[in-house]
């Protein structure tokens, strides 16, 4: 068969290994608290299979344009931020063209921009594990068409601040479009921290991608929005699969967005739970970067798959990224004691010079 060689070889996307019952699923950044009642049963009344859903998902848009004080237009949904990720580089970027992002960051992009047709172009974290803007304004060439900022970075957690964005904007053209990733923005306590809506009216070339995934405990059903011109959105929406929102998954978001205060509650408990966690580890003499999604970074380098195994043998399954580091989700009161039980031997096992380990 003639298929396209690029594609051969890209690796498929790798899904957060399973736990089994007797383990602790710290792989997938998921909602540890079950669904709230209320939603549960506003997608169980939703049972109209035989029908397709509003292709448009307007009723939730609507409740988005109302939350961010947008036009109803300015707001798209798809299955997931990932979704609209794909949709909007489709949109933009093709054969010859660049796709610039940070790196290490989510593991979907160089594999969307590769779909695309399009060249990655990867600027190396800093050596605190945050995006370089500086360096990734100076790697946009003629050949660029799409920027991507996640904050809070997935895997290593860090944030961009609001001072740093503006900055990067400032340099950057007014014809490219750049991608402000905050799948887990709810999470942020930083106060500094980049908050993109916000930033809309003063940026013509910025979308911003929300998701429902992570704090707001719909992982499984996929919906997910992007804010932006509604030109942008509309080439976007041209790329995408039709009718791929489910009903039940536009219900859930709309229940959700209706119990919303409590389901923010629960995210303060999970950040706390996070930097509480970080706080241990780095007593124990771990060095990591100061979380701010509702994961933990581990820099363990050519140690990623040892510690990992180490880690999965107490119960625990996690993320590897190697040679790079362990990605670890902020799940059950249980499972952080089962963490905190075996780190401080993991970080001492590490080579006295190592970058995980604290120097003194």
């Amino acid at each position: 068969m003639r298929l396209r060689p690029e594609i051969i070889a890209l690796p498929a996307y790798k899904q957060g290994k399973p736990a089994d019952a007797s383990a602790f699923k710290l792989s997938s950044n998921e909602n540890p608290f079950d669904p709230l009642p209320g939603v549960i049963a506003a997608v169980t009344a939703e049972t109209a299979y035989n029908r397709y859903p509003d292709a448009s998902a307007l009723a939730l848009r609507e409740r988005l344009a109302a939350k961010y004080s947008v036009d109803v237009d300015e707001v798209h949904v798809g299955a997931g931020s990932v979704a609209l990720l794909a949709q909007l580089i489709l949109a933009a970027a093709g054969p010859d063209d660049e796709v610039l992002y940070s790196w290490r960051s989510f593991e979907a992009y160089p594999s969307l921009v590769t779909v695309a047709g399009a060249t990655s172009v990867r600027v190396a974290n800093r050596t605190d594990h945050g995006h370089d803007l500086p360096e990734m304004a100076a790697a946009i060439s003629d050949r660029t068409r799409v920027v991507i900022v996640c904050s809070p970075n997935n895997p290593t957690g860090t944030i961009v601040t609001k001072d740093e964005f503006e900055a990067f904007m400032a340099v950057v053209p007014t014809d490219l479009l750049v991608i402000l990733d905050e799948a887990y923005i709810e999470f942020v306590t930083q106060a500094d921290a980049v908050n993109g809506p916000l930033l809309l009216a003063r940026y013509p070339n910025l979308v911003v991608l929300r998701t429902f995934s992570k704090a707001y405990g719909l992982a499984g059903l996929r919906v997910g929005y992007a804010l932006g011109p509604v030109d942008i959105l509309n080439a976007a929406r041209s790329t995408a699969i039709p009718l791929s929102v489910t009903a039940q998954a536009a219900t859930a978001a709309i229940a959700s967005l209706e119990a919303e205060t409590e389901l923010l509650a629960r995210v303060r408990i999970i950040a706390a739970r996070r930097d509480a966690t970080w706080q241990a580890l780095t007593r124990q003499g771990w060095n990591m970067p100061a979380p701010q999604g509702n994961f933990l970074w581990l820099p363990t380098g050519a140690e990623t798959t040892s510690v990992a195994e180490a880690l999965g043998e107490t119960g625990l399954v996690v993320r590897p990224f190697p040679p790079e580091g362990i990605r670890v989700s902020i799940g059950e009161e249980d499972a952080v004691a089962t963490l905190l039980l075996m780190s401080a031997d993991l970080v001492e096992a590490l080579p006295a010079d190592h970058a995980a380990r604290q120097i003194g």
